[in-house]
């Protein structure tokens, strides 16, 4: 009975916000209408992974959520402001069990996915709403590109997955496919410049490199770890 009484709760909460009828963050999707699949890895680090995605007004995505973590971790859709008021009320009934079309809550090493049309042009927030995790920064947010194909700016929106990065080689380590990189900001990571080992995607990559080298490199968080998916000499 209290299982019940907590989802017809997360049921009443969310029917303003996240109806099943248009919103102003869209409308739930059909898996016929998907255009592309968007991969998103959640992490124990409270990140989302990638933690920005950009999309064209109208375009239907199918976001395949992981759990890369052993904590529990969810993908809810939403505005800053629907986002922070379901947010304090995960805080006060942290069992909540969620039954959109808008979110996803998934068990440590379990996938699931969010089927969404992106109907209306500018951003749209996603975050974890486990109690502490939003608060740690577990949040990321959509671009939504209008009709006529210009990109809507957002203020204050993390730099894309995978963003080039300046850095220099100070150690290359082939036989643990380690590297260790002086290096700038990672914005896609919300990482500040310091000089860290990394491991690499692709041993290969570490041909192409040798102390001293200036270059510019991709990082990613992957299975708990932060790598190096591409390396190319600065020009």
């Amino acid at each position: 009975m209290k299982k019940l009484l907590i989802t017809t709760f997360a049921a009443a909460l969310s029917a303003g916000a996240f109806a099943h009828g248009e919103t102003n963050i869209g409308v739930a999707g059909r898996a016929a209408d998907v255009t592309r699949t968007v991969n998103v890895e959640m992490t124990d680090t409270m990140r989302f992974v990638p933690n920005a995605v950009t999309v064209k007004q109208g375009e239907t995505i199918r976001f395949v959520v992981k759990n890369a973590g052993k904590l529990k971790h969810e993908f809810v859709l939403g505005t800053e402001q629907e986002l922070k008021a379901h947010y304090e009320q995960m805080k006060k009934f942290p069992e909540m069990e969620h039954a959109e079309p808008n979110m996803v809550t998934l068990a440590a090493g379990k996938t699931g996915e969010v089927i969404w049309r992106f109907t209306t042009s500018g951003k749209v927030d996603f975050a974890c709403l486990q109690p502490g995790h939003y608060d740690a920064g577990m949040k990321g947010a959509v671009r939504v590109s209008s009709a006529g194909g210009a990109l809507i700016a957002v203020a204050d929106t993390p730099a894309p997955a995978g963003e080039m990065t300046d850095g220099e080689v100070r150690k290359v380590d082939k036989e643990n496919r380690k590297i260790t990189l002086k290096h700038g900001e990672i914005r896609n990571l919300e990482m500040p410049g310091m000089t860290m080992v990394f491991q690499v995607k692709d041993a290969a990559l570490l041909d192409t490199v040798k102390p001293g080298d200036k270059v510019r490199f991709k990082a990613e968080r992957a299975g708990g770890a932060i790598v190096v998916t591409d390396i190319q000499a600065a020009r």
